[in-house]
Order: C-alpha cells, then sequence, then structure tokens
C-alpha cells in the first residue's frame, strides 16, 4: 500500500529534496496506539530504500512518523534512524 502510495506521486515530483513524507499506519489514526520502535524503523527504512531504488538521494527527503504521537513517546520514536521528525495529531491540541 505504501509503495502505491508513493508511485501514485512520482509523476509530479519534480524535486525530491523539497518533500516531506509522512507516514502514519492506519490503525494507528485516533486510537491512541502507537507503533512499535521495530515497526517504525521498518518501514522508514523501506521508504528510504525505495527512494534509493527509484535513483533518487535520499538524506535529503525528510521522513516524519505519525500516528498518536506524544510527549511519552517521542522521544523513543526519534531515536530510530530515518525518523526525521513527527506528525502530531491530537497530541498537538492539549497545552
Amino acid at each position: 500500500m505504501v509503495e502505491s502510495q508513493l508511485k501514485a506521486i512520482l509523476p509530479v515530483v519534480n524535486n525530491w529534496k523539497n518533500i516531506v513524507l509522512a507516514y502514519e499506519p492506519v490503525w494507528a489514526i485516533g486510537t491512541g496506539k502507537v507503533a512499535t520502535i521495530e515497526q517504525v524503523d521498518e518501514i522508514h527504512t523501506w521508504i528510504r530504500g525505495w527512494l534509493k531504488k527509484i535513483g533518487e538521494e535520499t538524506e535529503s527527503t525528510r521522513i516524519i512518523y505519525g500516528g498518536s504521537v506524544n510527549e511519552a513517546n517521542c522521544q523513543d520514536l526519534i531515536k530510530v534512524k530515518d525518523v526525521d521528525g513527527f506528525l502530531v495529531g491530537g497530541a498537538s491540541l492539549k497545552p
């Protein structure tokens, strides 16, 4: 599913250096459930590898994670090698 979504934007992306990709598991939306560190690492590594496979310079494309990110789990998630930041949803509404 992720690959088909990435392939769908190929015709309109001219410069991957200007792109921020956000990954959020469908099952995490609005559930409060967070992917494991291993799951996040696996998909972010896969996305980075896919970019390399299509011939793109991969380090400048930011890949951020969303999926019930909050103050309690972000410190562990940011340690994942290919996580460049977060897409914070509902937690951003709680000051």
